[in-house]
């Protein structure tokens, strides 16, 4: 489990408790925890899409660097025949 994740759990415990040593209803407390526990599920659910969208977006940049069929780029033949004869010694 990540820090934020459990920043996020502690405060949603830690809220309430406050809440209601200042005086604020146990309902109003409950209600305050259950508002935070919805924005963090949505958040963790936003950043781990965004985590997704990130890492296939890396790994389209180093496709498209590497061609189409994982070469490095145009020209990037090493050895293999080279323009001119084709006899011994042209």
């Amino acid at each position: 489990m990540s820090d934020v994740v459990r920043w996020a759990a502690f405060s949603c415990v830690l809220v309430p408790v406050v809440l209601v040593g200042y005086g604020t209803s146990l309902a109003g407390a409950a209600g305050s925890a259950l508002g935070l526990v919805a924005v963090t599920g949505v958040c963790r659910l936003l950043l781990r899409q965004s985590e997704r969208g990130a890492a296939r977006l890396i790994e389209e940049q180093r496709q498209d660097r590497r061609g189409r069929h994982g070469r490095t780029g145009a020209g990037a033949h090493k050895g293999g025949r080279h323009a001119g004869g084709s006899a011994p010694g042209d």
